[in-house]
């Protein structure tokens, strides 16, 4: 390499470190943070799927949109005081129409608020449950019957992620979103990276795009709190979660007792608590031991997930087909197909834990 090269290449680096060190700067203080929880109250939520969508990119896509149904599912929710919802959007339906994808985002945003719902949108995921490591828009295919979500679509997908020739495309898609909601009230945090380095990709090559995001979004500077899970032990990735977040999120499928520890630790930064991902009733991560918890802890709670449909969200995450039929205790969803409920007794009890 010559040396304009390598100057060229050093001042990148100095730029990046900087604006990476702004972007910490104009975090929110912990005054600021517990000031903005006091203020919104217990958020009792789902990760939300709509039950006939196969993945993200079906349920956005101009092919799949469906509002009609979102709208009853909603209503579902809102019938036993679940107040939150927490989603994925995906890049490929955005890069192929933005002007389409915020206008769809609107659209669900207002079924929310008509449900008294607030949304947590979340940009990028990094999960693989198939062969599917790069999204593709259009009618998406149908399940394959026994495979916990089959063709899940990662957003913006592996490909995206390692190239980081592509990244300021990503950029103009966070800014785009961010700015056109940066106000709205109907949105209560962003949540800017779904399980870095989940599905196969190596945090060489994801944690740039997570430090990045985070720069991103404080450049905009949204009126609403920004934070990225922390899921799984990475030290270097929950340090630029724990340096850069708002409001401190983690996912956990375990038991009361493990739930406990994490609380606990996940308080100890000063700020308050989501737990943005739990809810594996064969893991002893069940609504009778865990809401209660999260309720007493004043924890936010979103729990996977409401309808169970083609994303097969009641299997394990292992199971195939050729393990049909499938007689297990259900993992996730707290619905049948038809909005019947698995156990009456969960939907009772965040009744009552909504009403307290």
């Amino acid at each position: 390499m010559n040396t304009r090269k390598l100057m060229i290449s050093g001042l990148l680096v100095v730029l990046f470190f900087s604006h990476t060190a702004n972007a910490q700067e104009n975090r929110w203080s912990e005054e600021r943070a517990n000031n903005w929880y006091q203020s919104v109250g217990w958020l009792n939520g789902v990760n939300y799927i709509p039950s006939d969508a196969l993945n993200y990119t079906a349920m956005w896509d101009k092919t799949s949109f469906n509002p009609k149904l979102i709208d009853k599912e909603l209503a579902l929710a809102e019938s036993i005081g679940i107040n939150s919802v927490r989603f994925i959007m995906q890049y490929a339906v955005y890069e192929d129409d933005p002007q389409y994808f915020l206008n769809t985002l609107d659209k669900f945003l207002k079924i929310c608020e008509k449900h008294k719902i607030v949304a947590m949108p979340t940009f990028f995921d990094d999960c693989a449950f198939g062969t599917n490591r790069d999204p593709k828009i259009g009618k998406q295919p149908e399940p394959l019957e026994g495979w916990f979500f089959w063709a899940w679509s990662p957003s913006p997908g592996h490909q995206m992620v390692v190239d980081q020739r592509e990244h300021p495309k990503l950029e103009k898609y966070v800014k785009d979103v961010l700015t056109r909601f940066k106000n709205d009230k109907r949105i209560i945090v962003w949540d800017l990276y779904n399980e870095p380095t989940n599905g196969g990709i190596g945090g060489k090559y994801t944690l740039p795009l997570v430090q990045k995001v985070f720069v991103w979004a404080r450049e905009v500077a949204p009126s609403q709190p920004v934070t990225v899970a922390a899921w799984s032990g990475h030290a270097e990735l929950n340090k630029i979660i724990t340096d850069n977040s708002d409001v401190i999120s983690f996912h956990l499928y375990s038991t009361k007792a493990e739930t406990e520890k994490q609380i606990k630790h996940w308080k100890s930064f000063g700020r308050p608590v989501i737990c943005t991902e739990w809810f594996h009733r064969l893991a002893g991560s069940t609504v009778a031991d865990i809401l209660p918890l999260f309720k007493e802890e004043n924890v936010g709670s979103m729990l996977w997930g409401l309808v169970n449909g083609k994303s097969q969200a009641h299997l394990g995450w292992d199971h195939r087909p050729e393990m049909l039929p499938y007689t297990k205790t259900w993992k996730h969803d707290l619905y049948r197909g038809d909005f019947k409920p698995y156990d009456v007794s969960e939907i009772e009890l965040i009744k009552e834990l909504s009403i307290k």
